[in-house]
């Protein structure tokens, strides 16, 4: 199956926190950085996942925001630090593909964002997806 979501991250289960009808699913990523992904319940039963499964971590690239370091007292568990390696700006909207350890993300963002935030090639950024934007896909 193709699809048109550019950020397919590879990684392996590493705990499942289950509740009534979602799930927390801890990723280990090939970095060691870790990813959560918030899950329905039957998502993982019907992915069959448990703790050692391989997965990509599927998140579309208009659910990636940027910011210029760390950012604390948020929400959005998933903080991934990398490097800006290239900016498509149109009218509009801006491309950004993002450098991380073990990949590459793409975020689409404003370009007034990029603008304002003074992003170029070699910027350093720092991810943020909230967790219930990342789906997961069995290898």
């Amino acid at each position: 199956m193709s699809l048109s979501i550019r950020n397919q991250i590879p990684g392996t289960v590493t705990a499942i926190a289950t509740g009534e009808v979602m799930a927390t699913v801890k990723v280990r990523l090939a970095s060691g950085q870790q990813l959560t992904a918030a899950v329905t319940l039957d998502a993982v039963k019907e992915l069959g996942l448990g703790e050692g499964s391989e997965v990509r971590a599927l998140v579309k690239s208009t659910e990636v925001s940027l910011a210029t370091g760390p950012v604390s007292g948020l929400s959005i568990r998933n903080q991934i630090p990398g490097t800006v390696s290239e900016i498509a700006t149109g009218g509009a909207m801006a491309g950004v593909k993002v450098t991380v350890e073990g990949g590459e993300l793409t975020a689409a963002i404003t370009a007034d964002a990029v603008a304002d935030l003074g992003l170029k090639a070699g910027s350093p950024v720092v991810a943020l997806i909230k967790s219930t934007e990342v789906s997961l896909a069995t290898v």
